[in-house]
C-alpha cells in the first residue's frame, strides 16, 4: 500500500485552558481503505463526525487505538454508532475495559480529576463484536506493535514508513525554534519497559511519526532517540531531587530539567495558555518518575 500523508483532525476543547494543538485524530485514506487513529473523547465526537463528513468519509474500515485513555479512546463507542461497520483495533489488555468501561471511567476520574474527566465526557461502551487485536491488520499492510510504557495497554502502528506512535515517545508541542518533547510517564512507570518499547520502534527505522500529542514529524528516528535519552535523563533528575522536601520536590524537578534538558527548556517558547496546560500535565510525568525512583531506591 502506498503511504500518503494522513489528515490531522484537531479535537480542540475551547472550554479548557490551553487545550488546542493537543488532542487530535488522524484519518488515512488509500486504496479503498479508511483508517482512523484515536477518535478522542466523547466531548469531541460530534466535531470529529462533522469533519469526517466534510471530507467525504462515508465509511470507516478500522479505528486504531494507540491506548485506551479517555482522551484517545473515550468516544470510540459513540463513533461506532455513526460508523457501525468499523472494526476497532486495541491492545488485548484494553479490550475488556472498553467493552465494560465502568472501571476505566472511575480510573479516569481519579487520575485526571472529576472536572477534567467530566469535560472529556463519559466512556461509551464498545460492542464486544466490534473490537479485537491483530498484529497484521486485515489486508491493509498495517502492523501493530505492543509498546507498554506510557500505559500497559499501549500500541503503535506502522503503515509504510509512517509510525503512529501514540505516546511511546512522549508528548510533543509545536515551538517556533527547536524541538519540545517530554516523557509521558504517569504511574505506574517502569524504565526498562518504556525503554524497550522505544528501542523496538527505533529498530523499525520509520521516516515519519505521528505523536498522539501532537503533530507529525519527518525525522522519526531523531525524535525517538531524544525520547530514549529523555527517559534516562529525567530518571536521573528525579533521583537528584529525591532528598528535597516533598512539598518542594516537583518544583525542584522542573527547575532541574530547565537546567539539564535542552529540549524541555523550549517550553518557554509556548504561548501562555499552552504552557499552563503543559505545566499541569508535567505533574503526571513527575509522579510516575518519582514513584519509580522511590521504588528502586
Amino acid at each position: 500500500m502506498k503511504s500518503t500523508n494522513p489528515l490531522c483532525i484537531d479535537l480542540d476543547q475551547p472550554g479548557l485552558t490551553g487545550f488546542r494543538q493537543f488532542i487530535s485524530s488522524w484519518l488515512y485514506r488509500g486504496n479503498d481503505l479508511n483508517l482512523l487513529v484515536d477518535p478522542g473523547p466523547l466531548s469531541t465526537i460530534p466535531h470529529l463526525i462533522a469533519e469526517l463528513r466534510r471530507h467525504g468519509v462515508e465509511r470507516l474500515d478500522y479505528i486504531l487505538l494507540t491506548h485506551i485513555h479517555i482522551d484517545h479512546a473515550g468516544g470510540t463507542g459513540a463513533l461506532l454508532q455513526e460508523f457501525p461497520a468499523a472494526k476497532v483495533i486495541c491492545h488485548p489488555d484494553g479490550i475488556r475495559h472498553l467493552v465494560a468501561p465502568a472501571k476505566l471511567w472511575e480510573g479516569s476520574q481519579k487520575v485526571l480529576g472529576p472536572e477534567l474527566a467530566a469535560a472529556y465526557g463519559e466512556i461509551v461502551a464498545v460492542p464486544e463484536g466490534s473490537i479485537l487485536f491483530e498484529e497484521v491488520i486485515g489486508t491493509t499492510g498495517v502492523r501493530a506493535f505492543l509498546t507498554p510504557g506510557h500505559a500497559q495497554h499501549h500500541c503503535c502502528y506502522l503503515l509504510g514508513d509512517l509510525l503512529f506512535a501514540g505516546e511511546v515517545a512522549g508528548v510533543r508541542s509545536v515551538v517556533p525554534d527547536g524541538i519540545l518533547i517530554r516523557p509521558a510517564t504517569p504511574p505506574r512507570f517502569i524504565l526498562k519497559i518504556a525503554l524497550d518499547s522505544v528501542e523496538r520502534m527505533l529498530a523499525l527505522k520509520p521516516r515519519r511519526m505521528v505523536f498522539a500529542h501532537y503533530g507529525m514529524v519527518d525525522t522519526a528516528v531523531k525524535h525517538l532517540k531524544i525520547a530514549r535519552d529523555q527517559l534516562l535523563l529525567w530518571v536521573k533528575g528525579a533521583e537528584a531531587v529525591a532528598a528535597v522536601p516533598e512539598a518542594e520536590r516537583e518544583e525542584a524537578f522542573f527547575n532541574w530539567l530547565q537546567e539539564h534538558d535542552k529540549h524541555y527548556r523550549n517550553m518557554a517558547q509556548l504561548p501562555e495558555d499552552i504552557r499552563s496546560r503543559e505545566r499541569y500535565f508535567f505533574g503526571n510525568t513527575y509522579r510516575g518518575m518519582a514513584e519509580y525512583v522511590a521504588g528502586t531506591a
